[in-house]
């Protein structure tokens, strides 16, 4: 029994023990310093005599109601710049950064936050920001615009150059500082990049031209090369169809090609039969109707010559009378004159109904010829050339009897002509008697006469012109040229 009692005062002292170890002894965690005030001890780096100890990362005992223990932490914080500044040139800025500091590891660090902030550590932000504030704000001042854009660095670095004592009396480090923005309320920083901002933007514009420029003409140069090539296939397929119609056309073509040239074969030597046909019925009418025919012709051509000649001698001699008996007529009628006016008409009558009588006998005569000649021409064929050439000749020969045949033939009418002035005349007064009727008479007449003198002064000036009359006239129808048949009065 006394055992067990030994034995539970032993175990209730051991944990009596171990409640009292577990009051004294404190641990430091990694974040945190812990101070120790209530008995003097000596730290390595610091006074003798401080007043306090600095344990970090490791466990002390510490007596209870003869010692304190409070805590430092070593945590980072933060806080926020917004600083109005003024630079160089007098121009307004609000500069805005951050700062992360911390309480340093060393002791000197943690003894001097521990004076410090200990009982104030929310505070240390404030703190913080007021030193960095004035610090920037004086920097901020020795600098240009120019040189806080350019070179953000050399502001970052001054700062923290300038607040590294302070900071080091504080017991604290700066482990960054960054300017994050750096406002102009003035504008001066907008209009300082617009020049350049302009340039930007100008090469910019240039260059998205030049790329416009070299995409529209990659396109336009794609789109020709598209369209060369479909140039060239529809070329090239319009000839392979070509090609393909020539083949079917000739391939269509060929039957009836063959049966054309069959055909022309055929009609070759048709021709080449119909031709020596020809030949020979052109050598047969030579031998049975042209050389009879050109005999015939030279016979009735000769008949036709004399019995023209027979007819020029019998109308010269006939004109050659008829002149005569003109001449004496005259003279009977000048004689006649003081006759009374209806012996005047009754001899006008008979001698109208004589010209009648005579014109048709003329007209007769004249048919007569006409169909004689019409036979000769149409008789004589191709030797009509030679046979109006022969009478063209003997007209030049023998002009002026021509002339007078016909002014003979014609006299009937001529004299019929001459009365007839007088045939619608009841009455007629003659101043001269016998005399002016028989001059009246003799006008008439001889008008004959000046229409003879008349033809052979015409013939006169076409043979001085070297020109031969080609026609003759025929009861006063013009004679009709070689080949055409002669029109005959009924």
């Amino acid at each position: 029994m006394v055992v067990g009692v030994v034995a539970g005062v032993a175990v209730g002292a051991i944990a009596v023990l171990i409640g009292l170890f577990k009051m004294m002894w404190r641990v430091a965690e990694p974040n945190e310093a812990l101070i120790i005030s209530g008995s003097k001890h000596r730290t390595e780096g610091l006074e003798e005599g401080m007043g306090f100890r600095i344990v970090t990362g490791r466990g002390t005992l510490v007596l209870p109601g003869v010692q304190a223990v409070r805590k430092l932490s070593l945590d980072l914080n933060e806080t926020e710049l917004q600083v109005d500044c003024v630079t160089h040139q007098g121009i307004p800025l609000k500069v805005r950064g951050v700062v992360i500091f911390k309480v340093g590891d060393d002791f000197v660090s943690i003894a001097n936050a521990g004076r410090r902030f200990l009982d104030q550590q929310k505070l240390m932000s404030e703190r913080v920001h007021n030193v960095f504030a004035g610090h920037l704000r004086s920097i901020v001042g020795g600098l240009t615009v120019e040189d806080m854009i350019r070179d953000r660095e050399k502001l970052t670095g001054q700062t923290r150059a300038a607040c590294g004592t302070e900071m080091e009396k504080l017991g604290l480090i700066v482990d960054s500082l960054q300017i994050h923005e750096i406002e102009d309320p003035t504008g001066y920083i907008q209009n300082l990049a617009m020049p350049h901002a302009a340039a930007v933007q100008r090469d910019a514009r240039i260059a998205q031209a030049e790329a416009n420029r070299l995409a529209t003409e990659a396109e336009q140069q794609s789109f020709a090369r598209m369209a060369e090539a479909t140039r060239d296939s529809e070329i090239l397929q319009a000839g392979y169809q070509a090609e393909r119609d020539k083949a079917a056309a000739k391939a269509r073509q060929a039957g009836p090609l063959a049966d054309a040239g069959a055909r022309q074969e055929v009609v070759v030597q048709e021709t080449r039969v119909a031709e020596l046909e020809a030949h020979r019925r052109e050598q047969q009418l030579q031998a049975d109707v042209r050389k009879p025919a050109d005999a015939k012709a030279y016979e009735k051509r000769t008949l036709a010559e004399a019995e023209r000649d027979a007819r020029i001698s019998a109308a010269e001699a006939k004109a050659k009378e008829t002149e005569l008996a003109a001449a004496a007529e005259a003279t009977r009628v000048k004689t006649a004159a003081g006759a009374e006016a209806e012996a005047t008409k009754a001899r006008g009558t008979a001698v109208a109904a004589s010209t009648r009588a005579t014109g048709e006998a003329e007209a007769a005569a004249a048919q007569a010829r006409g169909l004689a000649e019409a036979e000769a021409a149409k008789a004589k064929g191709l030797a009509e050339a030679e046979a109006i050439k022969a009478r063209a000749a003997a007209l030049a020969e023998n002009q002026e009897a021509v002339v007078a045949q016909q002014l003979a033939e014609n006299w009937p009418e001529i004299v019929k002509a001459g009365a007839s002035a007088f045939g619608s005349v009841d009455n007629m007064v003659v101043l001269n008697g016998a005399d002016g009727m028989a001059d009246m008479l003799a006008k008439a007449l001889t008008m004959g006469g000046t229409g003879l003198g008349l033809a052979r002064q015409l013939l006169a000036s076409m043979n001085q012109n070297g020109q031969t009359p080609s026609t003759t006239s025929l009861n006063g129808v013009a004679a009709p040229p070689p080949g055409q048949k002669v029109p005959v009065q009924e």
